[in-house]
């Protein structure tokens, strides 16, 4: 069985997105077609989803076992690091559990949002009838990159150590999709609103001064609307070619100047301030908060066979 855990092709662990959604449609055909497996896209956060996947287990399971029911089967869940497989354990023995109506304390795999966590492999109990066991096991993932591409593409979702690449090509590269993408002009409403920021003029803050916000904490949703204000009017107000690498950084330096202002990052020196810019980016980008965005797109099966 194949289960899709879209954190390795994306920034959101949802499928609210109409758009992101058709692209993980794309993928689980994509891989129907290359594979002899079955494939589910899996959200972890949805009970929906994840009875979707036990349903698909226990029909394989049936089918190996040819329809019985008093059997025990186990299934081994691996993964590359940091894509959701102990988050995915966890809700499928808790639905499994409850579902089975079986009583006792119910255990948890440990979930972290830095890879490694999961060191040893575990086993759950996700369904009676039959009854079945899935292994959690720790991440794996090749010693080398398959591509220059894939290293960013890794640090981005989490899946190696952000401390593996320099914090300016990561910050770089996760300002570079923003930027080339479409999803910044669904923040176009914010300028309307004229709170912090215009385009050539130095950011203000405004009506942030209230009981509960603290503009040093960059998760608060005031900080967030004006991280997205900045993003959408620095590559709107931008009259430079964007498919040019040199044009690209320009914007790219552009924007985290003021970003640290947005961040109360206080440096002495460029080096010093991309740091803690880039992990506040990279935890809003995690969470979801800047959009949806698919780090890898669908291959084309025609080319592939024309090469």
């Amino acid at each position: 069985l194949c289960a899709a855990h879209w954190g390795e092709l994306t920034a959101a662990s949802e499928f609210r997105c109409p758009r992101l959604l058709v692209v993980v449609q794309e993928w689980v055909a994509y891989i129907k077609k290359q594979t002899s497996c079955p494939c589910v896209a899996v959200n972890s956060h949805s009970r929906e989803s994840i009875k979707e996947l036990l349903n698909a287990v226990q029909t394989r399971i049936k089918e190996i076992k040819n329809g019985e029911n008093n059997c025990t089967a186990t299934a081994l869940l691996v993964g590359i690091p940091n894509v959701g497989k102990s988050a995915i354990v966890n809700a499928m023995h808790q639905i499994g559990r409850i579902a089975a109506a079986e009583k006792g304390k119910l255990k948890h795999a440990i979930v972290s949002s830095h890879p490694g966590e999961t060191r040893d492999i575990s086993g759950y109990k996700v369904a009676s009838h039959p009854n079945i066991y899935v292994l959690d096991t720790p991440g794996v993932l090749s010693p080398r990159f398959a591509n220059d591409g894939s290293g960013p593409r890794l640090a981005l979702t989490g899946a190696i150590k952000d401390s593996l690449l320099e914090e300016y090509d990561i910050v770089q590269f996760l300002l570079a999709i923003v930027n080339s993408g479409k999803e910044y002009r669904k923040w176009e409403k914010l300028n309307k609103a004229g709170d912090t920021f215009s385009c050539g003029k130095t950011i203000t803050s405004r009506g942030h001064n209230n009981e509960g916000q603290y503009a040093s904490d960059h998760t608060q949703d005031f900080v967030v609307k004006v991280v997205r204000q900045v993003l959408f009017e620095t590559v709107s107000c931008f009259n430079g070619d964007l498919g040019q690498v040199d044009e690209l950084r320009r914007l790219i330096g552009h924007q985290l100047v003021n970003l640290q202002e947005v961040f109360k990052v206080s440096t002495e020196s460029s080096e010093d301030m991309c740091k803690p810019i880039a992990m506040k980016l990279l935890n809003l980008y995690r969470t979801g908060r800047l959009g949806h965005y698919t780090l890898e797109h669908v291959p084309d099966v025609r080319q592939e066979v024309v090469a």
